[in-house]
């Protein structure tokens, strides 16, 4: 264990990743245990507010987040300052993100349908990184050998067919498979392959004149979309609560 934990963490310098990494993920659950008690009114816990002022964490997340980058580029990868200045960027992380879908709607969001989106980027930001603390690069540099590492040519022609695989996907309105295609390129591939999504702008300019794979593409959206719904659902109540009903619009707009 120590062996694996100096030849993969300490030499390549992949310590600060780790903590930044746990830190995010550490303060996301704390953030979300928290605001659920307060929620249900249990607990010491309450709203931190100035002068009437409802101060979001995302406030103090923003200061961390700036605090512990401008310290991690300021300090020694291999040292404490670079240590913790990774603690204090994966908090202030943790904190903004968690109150994404706030930052997005420039809404107070958070337990509404919305705020679903704060869950899926933490989710899709912890996935990603934890692929990078893996060994994984982008662009798939990771799969060159040596040999090819030294060709500069052969290195940017990968970093550019993994680049456009990766906008190929985005473009057919699959940006997960997007963007985890950046870190891993048979992803990339496998989403720029498939079918399209109804809607995307690769549906708009390419299915207008081809009905039957239009139909295609309908019925497999229709298909993946009622398969994984609930239990993405699921496992989004289960992280970060479940949202408060939508009210019920009644005739004549009241509601």
């Amino acid at each position: 264990m120590g062996h694996w934990w100096e030849r993969n963490i300490l030499e390549p310098g992949k310590l600060p990743l780790l903590l930044a990494l746990t830190a995010f993920v550490l303060t996301f659950l704390v953030t979300r245990v928290i605001t659920r008690l307060i929620r249900a009114g249990k607990g010491p816990f309450g709203n931190v507010r100035a002068g009437g002022l409802h101060i979001h964490h995302v406030v103090p997340g923003v200061v961390l987040t700036v605090v512990g980058g401008f310290g991690a580029v300021a300090s020694d990868r291999h040292g404490v300052a670079g240590a913790g200045s990774a603690v204090l960027f994966g908090m202030g992380a943790g904190l903004v993100l968690d109150e994404f879908a706030l930052i997005l709607h420039l809404d107070d969001v958070y337990w509404s349908e919305e705020g679903r989106k704060s869950v899926e980027a933490v989710v899709l930001t912890a996935a990603l990184v934890g692929l990078l603390l893996a060994g994984f690069s982008p662009f798939g540099v990771n799969d060159l050998s040596q040999q090819e590492l030294q060709s500069r040519g052969t290195v940017a022609a990968s970093i550019a067919g993994n680049f456009l695989l990766s906008l190929i996907a985005l473009s057919k309105g699959k940006a997960r498979t997007a963007v985890f295609g950046v870190i891993v390129p048979l992803v990339a591939l496998v989403g720029a392959v498939r079918l399209a999504r109804p809607g995307s702008p690769w549906a708009r300019r390419f299915y207008v004149r081809r009905p039957r794979t239009r139909a295609r593409a309908t019925l497999r959206a229709y298909h993946h979309d009622r398969r994984w719904a609930g239990p993405r659902r699921a496992f989004q109540d289960l992280i970060g609560g479940r949202p408060d009903p939508r009210p019920v619009r009644l005739p004549g707009g009241r509601g």
